[in-house]
């Protein structure tokens, strides 16, 4: 298992991002050794002062392909840009799990974004896409003058590189966040998510039940089927 660790020594302020290893799946145990910490020569440092904390945490690790190596995803800055428009998708490769080697992001900066948490991509249905999230609070002051506002978010491939971030759609609004998707026994998708704010914008906290997700006709947009009315982008939150 890899997770985000921070060290009181820092005042939790420095992400890094750690391994632990069971048996049983009840007792896990640190690995030694191993500590992925953002690297300078392309992810921002707390030194930097562009942001309240080094963001590398929300690793995902999926290959790349059957016989390729391991990527993981990352939430990270860019060293360069607004401070408020540095979100990236930060990346490493491993072909044994073990060493990582971090490499520049994935993505560019100045997409509209502080951060893009929890990233997964997958292949629904044959098309490759992105799912991040990102509040209102993290949006670049340019997205919140234009009445944007936060949630989960996905992204296509634009062939030119693997995400197009500049592009990204709302799935949801800030009810719910870290979202997920996940396939079922019969090949259907649907996004797991938990419930994060109610109706006066108070903190929830509870997992919420999957919402089932499939593309529109014309295959462009990523699409709740049947979710909850309070879900959806169009519902904003005051």
């Amino acid at each position: 298992m890899f997770y985000t660790g921070v060290a009181r020594r820092e005042h939790g302020l420095v992400q890094k991002i750690l391994a632990a290893t069971s048996t049983d799946l009840m007792t896990w145990h640190k690995r030694p050794g191993l500590v992925l910490e953002a690297d300078a020569r392309w992810y921002e440092k707390l030194d930097d002062d562009g942001w309240h904390e080094e963001a590398f945490r929300d690793p995902w690790v999926a290959r790349t392909s059957t016989d390729g190596p391991w990527q993981m995803l990352i939430t990270a800055r860019d060293k360069d840009g607004a401070p408020d428009n540095r979100g990236v998708v930060g990346v490493a490769t491993s072909s044994d799990l073990r060493s990582w080697q971090q490499q520049a992001p994935l993505t560019l900066p100045g997409a509209g974004f502080g951060h893009l948490e929890v990233l997964q991509a997958e292949v629904v249905n044959g098309r490759a896409v992105l799912i991040f999230s990102c509040p209102t609070a993290a949006l670049s002051g340019e997205r919140r003058a234009r009445g944007q506002r936060g949630g989960i978010w996905y992204a296509l491939t634009d062939g030119k590189q693997a995400f197009n971030i500049d592009e990204a759609r709302r799935l949801t609004n800030e009810t719910v966040y870290s979202g997920r998707l996940i396939q079922d026994p019969t090949t259907a998708w649907s996004l797991l998510a938990f419930r994060n704010l109610d109706e006066s914008g108070a903190f929830v906290g509870e997992l919420a039940d999957p919402v089932r997700v499939a593309w529109s006709n014309d295959g462009a947009r990523l699409e709740l089927i049947d979710a909850p009315d309070d879900w959806l982008p169009q519902r904003q939150q005051r």
